[in-house]
């Protein structure tokens, strides 16, 4: 099984609790600054989990739809009545200009080991947004990754902990974690997550060849341009007419 069908389950949620509805505010304060232009019809939150940008959007008055492949983040969406779509972001079940904004956050792209499935995820943004339709696509910055990359830590959970092992693979280009659950009620889980990282010409250029153009590059959600050394690699652009 692909790590990404197994890993983002209620693990994942405790894990990254910290990632939550507060941060995600700033997140969407971030977007009104900076994805110009008319008001967007509808939203599609790519790979949205547990629905938190989802919800800010829509609390801002945004149409905002999620999708995910996660059927258990899927259920907390619609516990808070949240809309949202199963769905694989290779093959997005929507028809051709569905999306006025096409949102991907918390580096929720470069999960494929083979490439051409990472660009297919291009692709179909492309398709689903209409000429002049713009898109966000939030990324780790590879450099700051890599340089602050710690190989081993442990993180408490509510019932346990999770011990983290962390590694790069300069050939495949992928940040790695091997993540061991252990609890007194269980014996150990054990899941990956493995994700591509980009330098910012290398994603600019899949873009383009995808049909989409980038207009800025900002290192994070307070809206500094992309440098060398910054925490995210943020991309926002549109696609042409």
């Amino acid at each position: 099984m692909p790590w990404y069908e197994d890993w983002f389950g209620e693990e994942y949620l405790e894990l990254y609790s910290h990632r939550d509805a507060s941060e995600a505010e700033e997140h969407v304060d971030f977007v009104e600054r900076h994805l110009t232009g008319p008001r967007p019809r509808a939203v599609l939150d790519l790979a949205c989990g547990a629905g938190r940008h989802t919800a800010a959007l829509r609390r801002r008055g945004f149409r905002t739809l999620g999708l995910d492949l996660s059927l258990t983040l899927l259920a907390r969406m619609r516990a808070r009545g949240l809309p949202r779509v199963a769905g694989d972001m290779r093959r997005l079940p929507f028809t051709d200009g569905s999306f006025d904004w096409v949102l991907n956050f918390f580096t929720s792209f470069g999960y494929f080991e083979r490439e051409r499935e990472n660009f297919r995820v291009l692709e179909e943004i492309v398709r689903v947004l209409p000429a002049g339709g713009r898109f966000l696509i939030d990324l780790v910055n590879p450099a700051t990754a890599i340089e602050h990359l710690r190989p081993r830590g442990v993180e408490p959970l509510e019932d346990g902990t999770a011990e983290v092992e962390r590694w790069y693979d300069p050939a495949s280009q992928r940040i790695n974690k091997r993540i061991t659950v252990r609890s007194a009620a269980e014996p150990p889980r054990t899941f990956l997550e493995s994700v591509r990282l980009y330098q910012p010409e290398e994603v600019t250029i899949g873009l383009r060849w995808a049909g989409l153009e980038v207009d800025d590059l900002f290192g994070n959600f307070q809206g500094d341009l992309y440098a060398r050394d910054s925490e995210r690699l943020i991309l926002i652009g549109h696609k042409p007419a």
